[in-house]
């Protein structure tokens, strides 16, 4: 009986001992993808710029931890010359860039055995065409020979973060939405926790249809390590600035919450960049969408010099002993996203 076979008898990831690890958790590998949608980008021009951008990340990561690009078999050729020799391209269609939505989210089991999570990714509630996305997770399962886990759940793993032992922290907006689930609150709550593998949610409302993710909470707040979480607010509530409003109000539902353990959680505030290279709505000028990859944490730097470095001495501070590299990814950010949202990462696993 297959691994594939053998998944699909059991309820669910947590019902089988599976969940999420902490990203900081060590890796086997990282895994990106190659944008290939010119449509997704305004042109030629802009999708080459992002390419760049994607390529720097993988290198960057190279550096630290195995890489694995996602290709569509047409662009195998252009990601190859781009990525180097040091960096695997496996033949996988792709739409766009966004591994930790449309990518596999790997579960790990008790004695380290692993499988993945399909969450059945839409198009963030049907918003970008996803042909080739939305079989990207299963794709990859298929050729690691891992187990897949599906439990109708629609949503992406960047509107979630786990601590790994227990407590999961989301947005509403960007799954209790019939863009993507029409049941109740409490059925998505309890198919989340399945294929998270977790024990409770701390839930904050969001916003929808602000941008394309209706607000993913990687882009805002992060878990640093079971009872600790980093956020980045500006100096002052606007109350004008709907953006701002969520943000603060996701600020004060994380301070009076607890975790799955009982304990009040430790809240690290990061200011936000006032002075970016970019000025645009759909700008991401996030400095929690880091990645942290085996003895780094890859983040990224807007032109505000002060709070550019200001962050960097924070993240040093929250992962001592990982090196902190600070990139500039501007196009990826002007397309609404940052290195968290790009990247995947594979946890290691006993053999």
């Amino acid at each position: 009986m297959s691994d594939a076979t053998i998944a699909s008898e059991r309820p669910s990831a947590k019902a089988a001992g599976f969940r999420v690890p902490l990203e900081s958790d060590p890796h086997d590998s990282t895994f990106l993808q190659w944008p290939s949608g010119v449509q997704h980008y305004g042109g030629q021009r802009k999708l080459e710029a992002v390419q760049s951008k994607i390529a720097l990340i993988a290198k960057t990561i190279a550096h630290f931890e195995p890489v694995i690009m996602l290709a569509s078999p047409d662009q195998m050729q252009s990601a190859v010359a781009a990525l180097g020799p040091t960096i695997a391209v496996w033949p996988i269609a792709t739409d766009d860039l966004w591994c930790r939505d449309s990518g596999p989210t790997f579960v790990v089991s008790q004695d380290g055995r692993l499988a993945v999570v399909d969450f059945n990714f839409n198009g963030w509630g049907g918003k970008q065409s996803h042909d080739r996305d939305r079989k990207i997770a299963r794709r990859v399962a298929e050729k690691l020979n891992l187990p897949v886990f599906s439990n109708g759940l629609v949503g992406e793993a960047g509107g979630v973060e786990v601590d790994g032992a227990g407590t999961a922290i989301a947005h509403e907006s960007s799954w209790i939405n019939r863009n993507r689930n029409r049941q109740s609150k409490t059925e998505i709550e309890r198919l989340l926790l399945d294929a998270l593998g977790a024990e409770q949610i701390i839930w904050t409302p969001g916003i929808k249809g602000a941008d394309i993710t209706d607000y993913h909470i990687d882009a805002l707040a992060r878990f640093v390590k079971p009872g600790q979480v980093v956020i980045q607010l500006g100096a002052t509530l606007k109350r004008a600035d709907r953006w701002s409003v969520a943000a603060f109000e996701t600020y004060a539902n994380l301070k009076s919450a607890r975790d799955a353990h009982g304990r009040l959680l430790d809240i690290v505030v990061i200011p936000e960049p006032t002075q970016t290279r970019v000025r645009s709505n759909d700008f991401v000028a996030s400095y929690v969408n880091y990645y942290v990859c085996n003895g780094a944490v890859i983040g990224a730097n807007f032109g505000d010099d002060t709070a550019d470095a200001t962050a960097s001495t924070m993240l040093r501070e929250l992962y001592p002993g990982r090196s902190i590299v600070s990139l500039d990814i501007d196009p990826i950010a002007a397309a609404g996203g940052g290195i968290h949202c790009a990247t995947q990462q594979k946890p290691a696993a006993k053999v």
